[in-house]
């Protein structure tokens, strides 16, 4: 696992997430010096995640030999164990022998023989102190967990009780999730007792990312106040914005306001997936569109200063 810390630089790892991280999000964040990551379901269908899959190796093998002195940090997939694509999507990964693969929202036994077999590298999203006993079981090689004010599906631990917790029986990387958008808060999970900081919502409003104009411009005007933990548009536990929760109408005529957690989705008929935006508690760190590179540097700089 030293030879993955070896890789970055800084502990940081781009969370996957839904609609935003693609093949240029990644590809930067690699370029970066940060463990690049996307959702498997971002790709269309299990074909075009092939076709992502060789263009990503690709430009990275070609940022390598430009700059061999400091070649591009790993990149990853997050594979949705529950999905109806997973055994698909699992083939290409083993098939183009993805460096690291986060399989989430299920159990993540069958994809981690598949994965070592190749030498590849597996961590399992957990939200639970249960869940990471039984992930730890698995033969894993990390555990993300995911703590309160996570963007998108979140846990709801507290981060300091959350690994200490976890730290009583596993002695493997532990990745941080939550409320991460600094570089102050990347080193302060180092000190927490952990290995790698999950950042997501700082890298929405990058130039890189897939998100729409609209989305870039709802997460600059939005604070920690704006983000909304609800199980209504995924079926579990999941921070969203309210901005976009209020344009896409789900908050049934109340005053959103006095009424910040009252919405019935039966009000509105546009797509949750499609309208409704995922981001966490650190959201207000983001002040303008910026590329990735600002941002790691920004980051690199903040960490440095904090050790």
């Amino acid at each position: 696992m030293a030879s993955l810390r070896g890789r970055l630089a800084l502990p940081v790892i781009a969370a996957p997430m839904f609609i935003v991280s693609g093949i240029e999000l990644v590809v930067a964040c690699c370029e970066a010096g940060v463990l690049g990551t996307f959702p498997t379901l971002n790709a269309r269908s299990t074909d075009e995640l092939g076709r992502w899959l060789e263009r990503i190796a690709g430009r990275l093998a070609e940022f390598d030999r430009a700059h061999p002195q400091a070649p591009a940090a790993p990149f990853g997939v997050n594979l949705i164990m529950r999905s109806e694509r997973l055994q698909a999507d699992l083939e290409q990964v083993v098939a183009h022998q993805v460096p690291v693969v986060i399989p989430s929202v299920g159990n993540p036994a069958p994809v981690v023989e598949r994965v070592h077999a190749y030498g590849g590298l597996v961590f399992a999203d957990v939200a639970t102190v249960h869940h990471a006993r039984r992930a730890a079981s698995a033969g894993l090689d990390g555990l993300i967990l995911l703590c309160a004010g996570a963007g998108g599906n979140t846990g709801w631990l507290n981060p300091f009780a959350f690994v200490a917790a976890v730290r009583e029986f596993y002695a493997g990387p532990l990745v941080v999730a939550g409320s991460i958008a600094n570089g102050r808060a990347v080193r302060a999970v180092e000190t927490l007792g952990a290995d790698y900081a999950y950042v997501g919502s700082r890298f929405i409003p990058t130039r890189e990312s897939s998100a729409s104009d609209k989305y870039r411009e709802l997460m600059l005007r939005s604070d920690a106040d704006d983000v909304i933990l609800t199980t209504a548009i995924t079926g579990i536990p999941s921070n969203m914005l309210r901005g976009s929760l209020e344009d896409a109408g789900f908050f049934a005529g109340q005053t959103p306001r006095k009424n910040p957690f009252y919405f019935d989705r039966t009000y509105t008929t546009r797509s949750a997936w499609k309208d409704v935006w995922s981001a966490g508690h650190a959201v207000g760190e983001s002040k303008a569109v910026a590329s990735v590179q600002e941002v790691v540097g920004e980051l690199l700089r903040e960490y440095r200063a904090a050790r």
